[in-house]
């Protein structure tokens, strides 16, 4: 298992909810990773809230294309965030198989940290040897 360590940006475009599921929100993401991971991850996110202040959760999908330590390729995360009275917990791992190019076989899972207003990844991975 290799972990590394670096920062990225997010953005994130509000678009409309539909009809049917009003109380679902969705947002377009887009990331740009720098450090060992250097890729920009676009996806979408859907998210809803409790009906006690501190109650939400989150579910996203999100495609990284880049070079994850000189390697380029593609990957993609899943999402799933929740917070439970104000106690968070998230879970962001790659989709098995997804890798594509220099990056085929790649596996693990990501952890997200904000310090300030900075947002940094943690990212403990496998990956075949070339």
């Amino acid at each position: 298992m290799t972990t590394i360590s670096g920062e990225f940006s997010v953005g994130m475009t509000v678009r409309d909810a539909e009809a049917q599921s009003a109380s679902i929100g969705r947002m377009l993401l887009d990331k740009q990773y720098h450090g060992a991971l250097e890729a920009r991850g676009a996806g979408q996110m859907l998210a809803t809230h409790g009906s006690v202040a501190g109650s939400a959760a989150y579910v996203a999908l999100e495609t990284v294309t880049g070079s994850l330590q000189g390697r380029e390729g593609s990957f993609a995360l899943v999402h799933q965030g929740r917070m439970d009275r104000g106690q968070p917990s998230l879970d962001i791992s790659i989709v098995p198989d997804s890798g594509t190019g220099a990056l085929t076989g790649l596996a693990g899972r990501m952890q997200i940290r904000v310090e300030g207003h900075q947002h940094f990844y943690d990212f403990d991975f496998t990956l075949p040897t070339p």
